[in-house]
């Protein structure tokens, strides 16, 4: 618990800004699910043939996966807080329409009957006899939808709308329970604080109508005008990377070296998910600019088998393909970071280990931990198997960050590794040679839209002066100072530039 403490000093800033963040995004969602689905659960007790069939569909809502309904709404409405939004809004709305149909269907016939006897019509008994019985049940949908907001929001980091995922993200990556803690501790408290607010009102509605929602809509209206929620404008250029240390690190050197050289502002968005995540981001145009490899360009992308295993073939082949996307590949890094079958130095010494096609003798042995994109791939698992004829009876299936940690303790043996990446160093890890070279080239380089390159030409220069540059030991030490020694990634990124002479040294 002393490095979570130390953790929590050493960060207090981003996290007051993550939970307001997070709040941010839950409260928005709780508004929209309350402008929706309360009006809709009133009209519903008065049409009670179409109420079933409207409240299943609610309910199918929220039996989506999280993950895969976000996913699904990046090529459709793009990334940041608006499809986190309509997400968090879509699993919200089933407790509330539920609740208020619910609560209001089940008050007493005879007090209805007795309103009616008084010469009440329809509109005077909902505001009078039915909202004020219902309100305690309706609350407590309320309730209910807002702790399950708070929760599912820290998926929203995926996509770039931030929040306390972000420093969940982090952690998963770097497999670093504090980090884990950092940001989901407060997800926990927040949504308990917000559950004691909304019970204390759920008591207090008993023989009131509308006084509790309305005061719970102020409320919400009120943190969403506050100043902590007011946003600054776009910036110049967005640029995003996918999950890990290594693609963070190279936008944050993108951002310096374009700020430093032009009068362009530059919005980062890290951990936005695996490929298909930016691919589709770039192309919706939320996103300028990411850091894409050779490899996974031709391979994961356009489907296409390398031409070769020559690195400037496959570069021109990702380049012409890109190209016909309406996105320009500029030059490449000199690093290649390849996929790797990686396991530790003294298991590859005691079973002599040294190609992949060694394997083949010692699946009984394995126990392999691969990322779920990995699996998947043709140049990746599936690859393996008809090329190398590898099947292996034991695979589990877990995060990058996971499966690096599950090495290290030993619950694995065996993992798909990249060949940068600073769990190389930190578990004393061997990669295995690609002797029947599965593995194309992955050499990292910019890949920007072709209508923000025709906008700001003086780009292409600034970020190719990158080219050739980052050598594969020196991206696996940055990762590794990022990952395992916790320094921070825009000071790990000025440095090599400015040792590089890339950037004046402050």
């Amino acid at each position: 618990m002393q490095s979570f403490f130390e953790l929590l000093e050493k960060n207090q800033d981003i996290l007051l800004s993550t939970i307001w963040r997070h709040l941010q995004l839950s409260v928005v969602s709780l508004l929209f699910a309350l402008l929706i689905a309360l009006p809709l659960g009133i009209y519903l007790t008065r049409n009670k043939r179409i109420a079933e069939p409207i409240i299943g569909v609610t309910a199918v809502l929220q039996t989506i996966p999280s993950l895969a309904l976000l996913g699904f709404m990046i090529p459709l409405i793009g990334i940041g807080p608006t499809p986190a939004i309509i997400a968090l809004t879509a699993y919200a709305l089933l407790p509330i329409l539920r609740n208020t149909y619910t609560g209001i269907s089940g008050v007493d016939p005879a007090l209805i009957e007795a309103a009616t006897s008084m010469g009440m019509n329809s509109r005077r008994r909902l505001t009078k006899v039915e909202l004020p019985l219902a309100m305690p049940t309706i609350m407590a949908g309320i309730r209910t939808a807002m702790v399950l907001i708070v929760g599912t929001a820290t998926l929203a980091a995926l996509i770039g709308a931030g929040g306390l995922g972000d420093l969940i993200l982090t952690g998963i990556q770097r497999a670093d329970n504090a980090y884990i803690l950092l940001g989901a501790i407060p997800s926990a408290l927040l949504a308990i604080l917000l559950d004691v607010l909304l019970r204390f009102t759920e008591k207090r509605s008993m023989s009131s109508s509308f006084k509790p929602i309305l005061a719970v809509m102020a409320l919400l209206v009120g943190l969403i005008a506050s100043p902590f929620f007011i946003q600054g404008g776009k910036a110049d250029i967005v640029l995003g990377a996918k999950l890990g240390s290594e693609p963070t690190i190279l936008i944050n050197m993108y951002k310096i070296l374009i700020e430093e050289q032009i009068e362009l502002t530059v919005e980062l968005k890290p951990n936005l998910g695996g490929t298909d995540f930016l691919y589709n981001a770039i192309k919706k145009g939320d996103i300028d600019a990411y850091p894409e490899y050779t490899g996974t360009a031709v391979v994961t992308l356009m489907k296409q088998r390398p031409v070769s295993s020559d690195a400037k073939e496959v570069y021109d082949q990702a380049k012409k393909l890109m190209a016909d996307q309406n996105l320009i590949y500029l030059n490449p890094m000199k690093f290649n970071n390849t996929y790797a079958l990686a396991v530790k130095k003294d298991f590859a010494k005691r079973l002599n280990l040294k190609k992949i096609s060694d394997l083949k003798v010692h699946t009984d042995k394995l126990k392999a931990g691969f990322t779920f994109e990995f699996k998947d791939r043709e140049d990746g698992y599936k690859g393996i198997q008809k090329q190398y004829g590898l099947n292996l009876p034991n695979i589990q299936t877990m995060d990058a960050g996971l499966r690096a940690k599950a090495i290290g303790t030993g619950d694995i043996n065996l993992i798909d590794a990249y060949s940068t990446d600073g769990y190389m160093i930190e578990y004393k890890l061997v990669a295995l040679e690609d002797d029947k070279n599965l593995f194309p080239p992955y050499q990292g380089a910019p890949l920007i839209r072709r209508t923000t390159l025709e906008e700001h030409p003086e780009l292409e220069n600034i970020l190719n002066s990158l080219a050739g540059k980052i050598s594969e030991e020196e991206m696996m030490e940055m990762n590794y100072r990022v990952d395992y020694k916790d320094e921070a990634v825009d000071k790990v990124a000025r440095e090599f530039l400015e040792k590089n002479g890339l950037i004046k040294r402050k």
